[in-house]
């Protein structure tokens, strides 16, 4: 749904055209547990237009079972259980595809987190029989419902323990290249997807290298917050909507992508191998600190080990995550 259209003026000509639009989650809005570039589009947007997108999370009869009052469950997340019959081999239900108008295989675009929104007053953490990173240790499945404090922004864990809430979008990815079909909406990849990366929050960027025609992007998996490593394979789990700015960069050329907060720049690496995960993020680093802040390949080098940190970002998709956390302010110019 078109809510508003922008106009930019330089010199009395227009410039740029931008529009705001709204999707919702719903049966025909959503692809369950895949990114494809076969996918169909919901939506068709332009370079600068702005999308608030609705998402939705879990399985209503196994959060009633755990103890969620029944109108808590939105209607869109039974509609979809009820009528989605073409599922990939993930579990992650996702809104889209957009399709960004302009994008190209080896362009970047550029995601703008304007605006997270908790839509439900309680998140859930869940682990099953063989799941997680310690999956013998824990052969029982179990969920927590964890209400959510949306005014002062908290979650109450348990009676002794309550948690700063910092939402944020598990999975934000594009279309992988063509030849690769398919694929599970569970490992992140070069096409981003479930990056289950806390530091993309409200307020902060990211740029996902493009590999088919309109780059697809599919959003889902929210997060009121999450420890570095998702060691259960779960997070705190919820509704969660996102207001996004679309920017197709035809001046960007990345191999992985690549995160902003207002104080750091993100690399990231992934790879199903931890030590290869880490040795693309320092890879990324020392491409980024050459051709973003223009040193030779042998200061990068030394400047990644003596400046930037390296955090697991998860430990349980199939992949996993480690991004370089570079300070902005170790810069002059």
């Amino acid at each position: 749904m078109k809510k508003l259209i922008l106009f930019c003026l330089i010199g009395g000509s227009p410039w740029c055209f931008a529009e705001t639009f709204e999707l919702k989650a719903g049966p025909k809005t959503v692809v369950w547990g895949y990114y494809s570039a076969a996918a169909k589009p919901v939506l068709t947007i332009h370079s600068n237009d702005t999308v608030r997108i609705e998402t939705v999370s879990g399985s209503p009869a196994r959060l009633e079972t755990a103890g969620v009052p029944a109108a808590q469950i939105p209607d869109a997340l039974r509609a979809i259980y009820k009528e989605v019959t073409d599922k990939g081999p993930g579990g992650h239900i996702l809104t889209g595809p957009v399709y960004v108008d302009g994008a190209e295989p080896g362009d970047v675009l550029e995601i703008r987190i304007l605006k997270l929104e908790l839509t439900a007053p309680f998140a859930y953490n869940s682990f099953r029989p063989g799941s997680g990173f310690l999956p013998d240790d824990f052969p029982s499945a179990r969920t927590k419902i964890i209400p959510l404090d949306r005014t002062r922004m908290t979650a109450r864990f348990s009676d002794s323990v309550e948690l700063a809430l910092r939402p944020f979008f598990g999975s934000m990815g594009v279309a992988p290249p063509e030849a690769n079909g398919r694929i599970n909406s569970a490992p992140p990849w070069i096409h981003a997807g479930n990056l289950d990366n806390k530091e993309l929050v409200e307020g902060t960027t990211l740029f996902i290298p493009v590999h088919t025609q309109g780059a697809l992007f599919e959003v889902g998996d929210g997060h009121a917050g999450q420890g570095n490593g998702e060691v259960d394979i779960t997070a705190l789990e919820t509704q969660l909507t996102g207001t996004f700015q679309f920017v197709v960069r035809k001046d960007m050329h990345l191999k992985w992508p690549r995160g902003e907060t207002s104080t750091h720049y993100i690399t990231m690496g992934v790879h199903e191998d931890l030590t290869e995960a880490t040795k693309l993020a320092v890879r990324e680093t020392i491409d980024f600190l050459v051709s973003e802040k223009h040193l030779s390949r042998d200061d990068a080098y030394m400047l990644t080990s003596v400046a930037v940190d390296f955090c697991i970002t998860q430990l349980v998709d199939g992949n996993k995550g480690v991004h370089g956390m570079i300070a902005k302010k170790i810069f002059q110019k």
